[in-house]
């Protein structure tokens, strides 16, 4: 993209000059467009679909047993601040005669991860999208995360990580299949 394609650039010069800084100081004269390209690739999602991300990578299988990708690093803003949050997602499924390629799971995370977000409707959009992808028996989305409005303002707690959890078709219905994914899902460790 050429620099004049950046429409919030202005936006960052005003925010930056609202500082009292000066915005013709070597170290900031070409921040308001290096902080309008994060930005659009910070939130990267709004110009994707599932359609585009998934690209029809569903295959026949006879496995009837979970599925679980686990580890899969992720980064958003939250919608309340704009600050990053950052974790691990862990994502189960139980499949219905398809599935899905393992790539395609870390590319629909991050589909929803780049937009405006809290950590709690992230989890449920992943396990929601999964599902219409796959036609599965259900989904299980674990995410664990740390977050910056926590960790830079507010209570400044550096060692909080937010676990949330979503559930669907039988991982929401059936005690043992929701019991077995998450003894299988690691537990994770304070940010520092």
């Amino acid at each position: 993209m050429s620099e004049q394609s950046y429409p919030n650039e202005a936006v960052y010069q005003q925010l930056i000059a609202s500082t009292g800084e000066d915005l013709n100081r070597a170290g900031l004269v070409d921040t308001p467009i290096r902080a309008a390209k994060a930005f659009t690739h910070l939130t990267q999602g709004y110009q994707q679909s599932l359609e585009e991300v998934t690209n029809k990578a569903v295959f026949p299988t006879t496995n009837q047993e979970m599925v679980l990708v686990q580890n899969i690093e992720f980064y958003s803003l939250c919608e309340h601040h704009l600050l990053p949050f950052h974790g691990v997602a862990h994502v189960g499924y139980l499949p219905d005669g398809q599935v899905i390629g393992l790539s395609k799971v870390a590319r629909i995370i991050d589909m929803y991860a780049r937009r405006l977000q809290i950590q709690e409707n992230l989890s449920q959009q992943v396990a929601d999208a999964i599902m219409q992808v796959t036609n599965c028996r259900g989904v299980a989305v674990v995410m664990d995360a740390s977050h910056m409005c926590m960790m830079m303002r507010g209570v400044n707690k550096q060692q909080s990580t937010t676990r949330t959890t979503a559930m669907t078709g039988e991982f929401a219905s059936n005690q043992q299949a929701r019991a077995e994914f998450l003894a299988a899902v690691p537990k994770r460790q304070p940010a520092f």
